[in-house]
């Protein structure tokens, strides 16, 4: 009988441990709040009921382009877009279960820029080799750079800032201006070797997606590729599978959600029949959680049904 119960508790523990892919999403107009996806092989996903934090922050209290990183401690930071415009930073707040959440704050990062239009996409990362979280993000700023194709309002730059506990921050800094319009670009770091960045050039003719490389993590990333992706494409997402990353990307212009496989950000494959994702879903980004985890985002979503 006890050996009986050892087997149980231990099926239990690995059941518990059992790693889960997460895709945060959300639904337009984006003011219902925080949705998730998951899946374990990372190309079919499932949605889990309702929704787990309604936007309260900004001018038009919306949440889009939920972003999700997992700290050391195995604490949750999400950060999101608050308004189209208005703004001068993005939502924050933490959770230990992806269900109870922190106060929102908004994180005011472009406080010190009056005549910032917006703040665009937030995108958080922790950096194992520096130990501390990035975040990402995409403003314009009128007559700041040369104008090309684009109006002022719409002349987007990257910028960053950095943090280790979410409650003081750098000044923020230019992260990328590659001399056009720049807008969803996400950091994925290639151990030991170098930092991709996979980016929408946002000009009027382009609105499609490249990448760019760095050895360093704020800095250095030159050299933007030709677009691998077709015109009316954005928000891309990336994840590892085995010896492979998976971009996935709203392809917008044809609406529909769909991907690319890579095994080095130089020759890409689409794979959109190969994956599934339920309708609706918009720009999140993928991180790992477990077994658990899910279970309780499922168990919350039934009591709510």
């Amino acid at each position: 009988m006890r050996y009986g119960l050892w087997i149980v508790a231990l099926l239990f523990l690995s059941s518990c441990s059992k790693e889960v892919y997460l895709f945060t999403s959300f639904h337009e107009p984006a003011t219902d709040g925080l949705r998730y996806l998951y899946s374990y092989d990372g190309y079919n996903w499932k949605g889990i009921d309702g929704t787990f934090l309604k936007p309260e922050i900004g001018v038009q209290k919306v949440m889009r382009d939920p972003s999700i990183a997992v700290g050391p401690d195995g604490i949750y930071h999400l950060v999101w877009t608050t308004s189209w415009r208005g703004d001068k930073g993005f939502g924050y707040a933490s959770s230990t279960d992806l269900i109870h959440w922190s106060e929102q704050k908004m994180i005011n990062v472009m406080q010190h820029e009056p005549e910032t239009v917006n703040v665009w996409a937030p995108e958080v990362f922790y950096d194992k080799e520096s130990q501390q979280f990035i975040i990402i993000w995409a403003s314009a700023i009128p007559f700041r750079f040369p104008k090309g194709t684009e109006e002022e309002n719409n002349n987007h730059r990257m910028y960053y800032t950095l943090t280790r506990d979410f409650k003081t921050f750098s000044e923020a800094r230019l992260f990328l201006d590659p001399g056009f319009s720049v807008i969803d670009a996400v950091i994925v770091p290639r151990e030991k070797e170098d930092y991709v960045l996979v980016l929408k050039d946002n000009t009027r003719a382009n609105r499609n997606l490249k990448v760019a490389f760095s050895k360093e993590l704020t800095s250095g990333y030159a050299g933007v590729s030709a677009p691998f992706s077709g015109n009316l494409t954005e928000g891309p997402s990336v994840v590892k599978i085995k010896d492979n990353w998976l971009i996935y990307y709203d392809a917008y212009g044809e609406k529909r959600y769909a991907a690319y496989k890579t095994s080095d950000f130089r020759t890409f494959k689409e794979v959109s029949a190969e994956i599934s994702i339920p309708e609706g879903h918009k720009h999140g980004t993928i991180f790992k959680s477990s077994e658990k985890v899910l279970r309780g985002l499922k168990s919350k979503a039934n009591e709510k049904n």
